[in-house]
């Protein structure tokens, strides 16, 4: 609808023999000003030399002669509003057609080509092994299976990928605490959660010692080096063992999160391709020796000097980004971008490796893009694992099961049905609070905000869906014979056969707003593709529920003797298809009950 009416103002300025210039359609944030505004005539009247208002009248008028053109592409008026907006009203048809086009669709619906011909890999989460998977790497996870879902949705073909820092020198730190504590090592019939506990234990210890331990510093150096060599049989067996637990408990923790990988790549897998080609570009001049390490000046471009080898001939994160960046560009060809979400902490050393990377890989490096976000904080402010006090993703979804747990132990449901919700929820819950706000910023996770069935939340969200669910059930049971009216869930009604779908009597404003806002959706998913931006989607899911429940509260939607009955019930059935295709996006799955 949006390039219809910007193909009509285009058209109507040509008429006027007016030049088009750049302007913006948008909605109004008063349902009462129309259903699209555009300021056509606040852009032009400058260069016109008019006042912008008379120019506004003029565009209109002109529109208006074209009243039949209008009414075929869903406009029942033009009008002019304020020092020069005009505003564009969509007729009741257009809902009618709008609310069959759900139907029609369902799953489908939201989907688009905007984004077909593209091909993105995504990689993100990138928990390393040998620690625990933070409450960091639970943000990256929202963010990125969301953004993957979102371009999806759009027509791109999307590849997902996890890197992982199978070596380096937190791994070696783990590995020392461990051989301070080898009495206590698990075996190997110990649960998954004692084996990764004792890591996260041990990897605290090396990192506690390595910062105020001259000793420990020297051995912990030693054990990088040796793991880089493969050298020592007894660090080579605890390497091992470690990192096969790290990945059987990020396994778990994936499937419960509902992401999985086409590409998960280990650190160990690049260094080599990476070292290569930092000495092969330390001849080109790229990079240069300092104080006996290969460095990257990125003074010389308005950035910072990175070390790209330490001066223990030992490779960085850096030099492995190089070697990652070759690794993605052969696991998948012609990339038109290629995307790594971290926290924003990184939005200054993805600078300098993009830049370098220009200089080894241009066309990759021009495809390449970070998505930076915030930090989920507490009460306590930012958890840090290197100083033992870290709240783990998992700990987090559990603390949040917990309290879901509470709200529905005396509900009379199984206990599967009762699993089922818990875990939605909980995931629900957290997943909405990292995504409802712009990527970027910190979020402040409230415990009892996030989980409240009121509100803005995504359990909120989950319970709309649910309550369309139960009414949709209630319509079905019931039958509306004597109705000529199209409704896909009552019995005995015939949707095709009728081709009709509408209120037989004026319609309330909860009704009307929940017409306003269900065809949005579709170009909600575009924009929110276009800024990889799930807010979008987070926001009007919220304002949809909203205008839902009041419409349920305002309306009584299941009635024999209510010629609207039919109506009511499609557009609750519109509803429900809508929050369900949204939260999908968000990666949240939707309970039965709740």
């Amino acid at each position: 609808m949006k390039e219809k009416i910007q193909n009509l103002i285009e058209k109507a300025l040509k008429n006027l023999s007016f030049e088009v210039h750049s302007f913006s359609i948008d909605h109004p944030d008063d349902f009462s000003h129309g259903d699209y505004s555009t300021n056509v005539a606040l852009v032009c009247a400058k260069e016109l030399k008019m006042k912008p208002r008379e120019l506004a009248e003029q565009i209109s008028a002109k529109l208006s002669e074209h009243s039949n053109i209008l009414k075929n592409v869903g406009i029942s008026k033009v009008e002019v509003a304020g020092a020069g907006f005009i505003n564009f009203y969509l007729s009741p048809e257009f809902f009618t057609e709008s609310v069959k086009e759900i139907l029609k669709e369902k799953e489908n619906y939201g989907k688009s080509d905007k984004m077909s011909g593209e091909k993105i890999m995504v990689d993100y989460t990138d928990p390393n092994p040998f620690k625990e998977f933070h409450i960091g790497h639970l943000m990256s996870n929202a963010i990125g299976e969301s953004v993957c879902r979102i371009f999806e949705c759009n027509g791109a073909k999307i590849s997902r990928a996890c890197y992982q820092g199978d070596v380096g020198l937190h791994v070696a730190k783990a590995i020392w605490g461990i051989l301070q504590d080898k009495n206590n090592f698990p075996e190997d019939n110990a649960h998954l959660s004692t084996k990764i506990a004792f890591l996260g234990k041990s990897y605290v210890l090396g990192s506690q010692k390595y910062e105020d331990d001259p000793k420990a510093v020297e051995e912990i150096k030693n054990i990088n080096k040796q793991i880089f060599e493969k050298s020592d049989t007894e660090i080579n067996k605890i390497y091992e063992k470690g990192k096969k637990w790290s990945l059987l408990h990020f396994d778990e923790i994936y499937k419960k999160l509902g992401t999985k990988f086409d590409h998960i790549i280990p650190e160990s897998l690049v260094i080599k391709d990476g070292e290569e080609i930092v000495a092969e570009f330390l001849k080109k001049g790229i990079f240069e020796k300092s104080d006996g390490a290969i460095i990257f000046r990125g003074e010389n471009y308005g950035l910072h000097t990175r070390v790209f080898i330490n001066s223990q001939g030992l490779p960085t994160y850096e030099t492995k980004d190089i070697g990652l960046a070759k690794k993605k560009n052969e696991l998948e060809k012609n990339l038109t971008a290629s995307i790594v979400v971290t926290a924003n902490e990184q939005n200054d050393y993805f600078k300098v490796v993009f830049k370098a990377l220009s200089f080894i890989f241009p066309d990759y490096a021009k495809i390449s893009k970070h998505i930076g976000h915030g930090m989920l904080r507490f009460a306590s402010g930012k958890m840090s694992s290197r100083k033992g006090n870290v709240i783990t993703g998992e700990s987090l979804i559990s603390q949040v099961e917990d309290i879901v747990k509470e709200k529905v132990k005396d509900r009379n449901y199984s206990e599967i049905e009762k699993k089922d919700i818990v875990e939605k929820v909980a995931i629900g819950a957290i997943k909405y609070s990292i995504l409802h706000q712009a990527i970027g910023g910190d979020i402040i996770f409230d415990f009892d905000k996030s989980i409240s069935f009121e509100g803005d939340s995504g359990p909120y969200l989950q319970y709309s869906y649910v309550r369309a669910q139960s009414i949709l059930a209630k319509a079905g049971k019931i039958e509306l014979r004597s109705m000529n009216y199209a409704c896909p869930v009552a019995k005995n009604s015939d949707f095709s056969a009728t081709g009709e779908l509408r209120m037989k009597e004026k319609t309330g404003k909860e009704t009307e707003k929940l017409e306003k806002m269900l065809y949005r959706f579709p170009e909600v998913v575009e924009r929110a593709g276009r800024e990889s931006a799930p807010h979008y989607i987070a926001t009007y899911l919220t304002e949809l529920a909203g205008a839902f429940n009041g419409f349920y509260a305002n309306e009584k939607i299941v009635d024999e003797k209510d010629p609207n009955s039919p109506y009511k019930i499609s557009l609750t059935e519109a509803v429900s298809i809508v929050l369900k295709n949204g939260l999908n996006l968000l990666g949240i799955g939707v309970p039965e009950k709740m």
